[in-house]
């Protein structure tokens, strides 16, 4: 006999981050296989050290990582353990990032600037990913941005649901916070029956990170619940200065839906003095007890993303958990 044959097998292996270890733990669980256990930890000079204490060789790995407050450091956990990884055998490596990291800076505005976002694509890349998994991306051109599959998932029906249970019967408008997040805003208002859509004209300094001026509001907002819809809720402002401006044209309530609540300071204090009723948020970053208002809810995204990672690990479809949206 010229040859050995050995039965195709395939293993599924979960890793976790340091970053919001909670939330790899909840996958874990709705997929049925705890994450595999590690030796992480930093030298007294901040350096990190991965050590992972199951063999990996063969296996499909999916590194879950949420790139939270302090993201330089998360960032390059993440690379240190595809690194590891790839030094194991592991066969196919796929990064979970819940948020994309640096995914603001996704194009040049004026010369002599980075585009940070293709950056973390070509670090991931030469790490040793195979494959990223994503939760709505800033914009849906960081895509093209890694050398290899990315699947790019939505929380519009997580978010969704969840509004249409608590507010139906209610007249809403879908508002877009600019006219860059306009397509997005339409996508809700297809999911959430046809309902008005309006959006914010608003002004952003450059050279003033996270400060904008709103100006007007245009679409039918008098006497009806605005839905705020955003894929990032940072300092609060541009969503606070939003409300303001829709209650100045006659909204009957605010309420705001957004994927990603990073929640840098003073959002909390804008969120909390702000006249927005309800801030419906994914718990893709994990939201510390000083930050969880009263006007906070928080949804598990857990669940999508086990049903992603095993529809990978199957060979299967990811698009058909959108009905071909993507």
């Amino acid at each position: 006999m010229g040859s050995i044959v050995a039965e195709n097998r395939k293993s599924l292996m979960l890793f976790s981050g340091r970053g919001f270890p909670e939330l790899a733990e909840e996958i874990g669980q709705v997929l049925g296989v705890a994450p595999t256990p590690s030796d992480s930890y930093e030298f007294a000079n901040g350096e990190i050290f991965v050590r992972f204490k199951e063999s990996v060789r063969g296996s499909d790995a999916f590194v879950v990582q949420s790139v939270t407050e302090g993201v330089n450091r998360w960032v390059m956990e993440t690379l240190i353990m595809i690194d590891a990884l790839k030094r194991g055998s592991a066969k196919r490596i796929t990064v979970v990032l819940p948020f994309y990291p640096y995914s603001r800076q996704d194009k040049k505005h004026r010369g002599r600037e980075p585009i940070s976002a293709r950056l973390v694509a070509d670090l991931l890349k030469t790490a040793g990913a195979n494959r990223i998994l994503t939760v709505d991306l800033h914009t849906a051109q960081i895509q093209g941005f890694f050398d290899g599959p990315v699947d790019h998932l939505f929380a519009m029906d997580t978010l969704a649901d969840y509004v249409q249970k608590k507010y139906a019967g209610r007249p809403m408008t879908v508002v877009a916070p600019d006219s860059g997040r306009v397509r997005v805003a339409e996508r809700w208002t297809d999911r959430l029956g046809g309902c008005p859509l309006a959006f914010i004209h608003k002004t952003r300094d450059p050279l003033k990170p996270n400060q904008v001026v709103a100006n007007r509001v245009v679409g039918e907002v008098e006497g009806r619940v605005c839905l705020i819809v955003d894929d990032m809720i940072d300092t609060g402002g541009t969503i606070a200065k939003a409300a303001d401006i829709l209650f100045e044209e006659g909204a009957a309530d605010v309420i705001v839906a957004s994927t990603h609540a990073l929640l840098s300071d003073p959002a909390t204090e804008r969120l909390k003095n702000s006249r927005i009723s309800e801030l419906v948020v994914t718990n893709t970053l994990p939201l510390a007890p000083e930050k969880q208002l009263d006007k906070i809810t928080v949804l598990s995204i857990a669940p999508l993303l086990a049903r992603a990672i095993r529809e990978v690990f199957d060979d299967g479809s990811v698009t058909t958990l959108f009905g071909g949206l993507s």
